[in-house]
């Protein structure tokens, strides 16, 4: 049987990773590299990085493209479920013919596979189809979520609250819905005119690009939003995350 492992990174920082995630790397035979092109290069650079100092050789990387979606399409979660089916069929590929029966293969994946990631629902995908027979393991690792409040030395939750994971594109439809919110990736900055809410913001945590950017929407704001599309424009991507939390009256 083909052994598979989904291996949480973190969130950037080559120290991020948990002992757990280090003996994972060094009982890999073939990791496998869904690379995004050159605009992102340095997110596959992290990776290899992390197998050449943690990996044991004799192992292999096997690569795939990673396939484009469509971003403009007005029915969005259609577009995503394309992604994923294209997604799913590349990475079926590289199990089938780069890893062989008996062998370990692993994914390398940012932050922590059960929190804003696709690589789990990809490989659930894949065994349905029944084309390629693997077990597979879970090594959770540090989400971008608990750098953010680390980083920023507040807590996630507060007594006697809820907390809500979201997206921008759900915040600008519904507004905030607890006081307490966590946006992940929000192209939009959907945050403008929620005055009465502090933000924590932050973009390539874990990283020497990271940025940390806190206060009232009010006052930060439009700073959040100047500095997003310049470090966006400078670097041709951007990961951010942030908390909003209702200011007490």
């Amino acid at each position: 049987m083909k052994r598979l492992l989904i291996i949480g990174i973190g969130a950037g920082d080559p120290d991020h990773l948990t002992l757990q995630a280090v003996k994972a790397i060094a009982a890999t035979d073939v990791f496998f590299i869904v690379d995004k092109g050159e605009v992102k290069h340095d997110l596959v650079q992290l990776r290899l990085d992390l197998i050449a100092e943690h990996g044991r050789p004799p192992y292999r990387i096997a690569e795939a493209r990673d396939p484009e979606r469509d971003r403009t399409a007005p029915a969005y979660a259609a577009a995503v479920d394309d992604w994923r089916a294209r997604r799913a069929r590349a990475c079926e590929a590289l199990i089938r013919d780069a890893l062989g029966d008996g062998q370990t293969g692993a994914f390398l994946v940012w932050g922590d596979p059960g929190v804003y990631d696709s690589t789990l629902a990809i490989v659930e995908d894949i065994l349905a189809r029944g084309n390629v027979a693997f077990d597979y393991e879970v090594i959770p690792g540090i989400s971008s979520v608990a750098a953010l409040t680390a980083r920023h030395r507040t807590s996630l939750t507060r007594v006697g609250r809820p907390v809500h994971l979201t997206t921008g594109r759900r915040l600008a439809e519904q507004g905030p819905t607890a006081d307490d919110v966590v946006i992940m990736l929000d192209a939009h900055c959907s945050f403008t005119g929620l005055d009465d809410h502090h933000i924590h913001w932050g973009a390539y945590l874990g990283t020497p690009d990271e940025i940390l950017i806190s206060g009232p929407v009010s006052e930060v704001g439009e700073r959040i939003r100047e500095v997003r599309a310049e470090a966006r424009a400078r670097k041709g991507w951007i990961m951010d995350t942030y908390l909003l939390r209702r200011l007490e009256e």
